[in-house]
């Protein structure tokens, strides 16, 4: 009799089988725990523009600088004391400070999600409202930034 070593066919099968559930579950709960994560570059980013902005107002009483003695840069713009995140703090959202809504006594920051975090935008203003103004899952609030698919915040 001759002893016969390894696994057959339908052993290996079993493992394969049990491997793709393990990875059917565990994938869509590792992206989901991703995106939570990458959801903060948004909120540091707008919460850092908001203390940017507040200094700016300080220094300058207005937010658009163009009415001042001396024109300085607006906030917002590279070179002035609130530039926009970029580079590193910035791997996942676009920050935009729309000019229309940038007056001497107002202003609105976004954070708008691409690449994987596509679908993400959030926003936050000089009366400190926190806004998702979208998520992929089609939640958004007016009073808070979203970190779950749940809804809380």
């Amino acid at each position: 009799m001759r002893s016969h070593r390894g696994f057959t066919l339908i052993e290996l099968m079993i493992a394969v089988a049990i491997i793709g559930i393990l990875a059917a579950i565990a994938l869509p709960s590792y992206t989901a725990y991703v995106q939570r994560g990458r959801i903060t570059e948004a909120v540091a980013g707008l919460s850092g523009m908001k203390v940017r902005m507040e200094q700016y107002f300080q220094d300058n009483r207005t937010y658009d600088g163009a009415n001042l003695p001396t024109p300085v840069a607006a906030a917002c713009t590279a070179g002035s004391i609130a530039p926009l995140p970029t580079g590193d703090s910035a791997k996942y959202f676009t920050f935009a400070c729309p000019a229309a809504n940038l007056t001497a006594s107002t202003y609105t920051v976004s954070a708008t999600g691409y690449a994987s975090m596509a679908g993400f935008s959030y926003t936050i203003n000089e009366n400190n409202v926190r806004a998702t103004t979208a998520t992929p899952w089609g939640i958004t609030s007016t009073s808070c930034w979203i970190l779950k698919a749940d809804g809380s915040c």
